[in-house]
């Protein structure tokens, strides 16, 4: 059997091929106290052992490539990190990788949805956005907003739409993003940044599958 992981801060993405494949998305604190024999992997959490480890964009590069045509820009936004590549007539044309704020990024949000106990599935759409260029300002805009009488939910709500807007930014305001990771499940923020661009889902095994040779 071939394991292979994409092992990110929050969430663990394993695929294991035998006779078929096998998907699964674990806590990364339960991933870490697994004892696996793992073929290839990727992700901030394991340790960058040389002979199987694979750097984060070329993994998501290559998983994107098979799900896409010859031009395409893929983003993943993660936990901690938003990164994307750029492909044209099926070669490398640019790409980027921001680690330094984590405050505009999946655990933030998860963080807000639990401290406010509100569901992922309870969000819709504001076309209203908060500035998260910092995301601790942001943060403390929502709460300020909150105490004021605004539902937790809405709030979020906008702050979801201002990381879609970075992110549309980041990207340098393409006409088409696919998304990577946890994200391409939250419908408020696909409708969010589908103001500004089209937008295309990828799931959240897209770098897993970019490990697979």
């Amino acid at each position: 059997m071939k394991i292979y992981v994409d092992s990110g801060t929050t969430w663990t993405k394993i695929l294991k091929i035998d006779k078929e494949k096998t998907y699964q998305i674990i806590p990364s604190l339960e991933f870490r106290k697994m004892k696996l024999d793992i073929t290839k992997c990727t992700g901030h959490s394991l340790i960058k052992e040389k002979n199987i480890y694979e750097n984060e964009v070329i993994a998501l590069a290559r998983g994107a490539k098979e799900y896409l045509e010859d031009d395409f820009l893929a983003l993943d936004l993660g936990s901690r990190d938003i990164k994307y590549v750029e492909f044209e007539n099926k070669k490398f044309k640019d790409l980027n990788w921001n680690t330094s704020c984590a405050s505009a990024t999946g655990a933030t949000i998860e963080m807000l949805l639990k401290f406010y106990q509100v569901s992922c599935q309870d969000l819709v759409f504001t076309k209203e956005k908060y500035s998260v260029t910092c995301g601790i300002f942001g943060l403390e805009k929502i709460m300020d907003d909150i105490s004021q009488g605004l539902e937790p939910k809405v709030a979020i709500a906008k702050f979801i739409h201002g990381i879609a807007f970075n992110a549309f930014n980041f990207a340098k305001k393409p006409e088409k993003i696919c998304i990577s990771g946890g994200f391409c499940e939250n419908k408020c923020f696909i409708e969010s940044l589908s103001q500004y661009c089209l937008v295309k889902p990828l799931g959240r095994f897209v770098l897993v599958d970019g490990l697979v040779d």
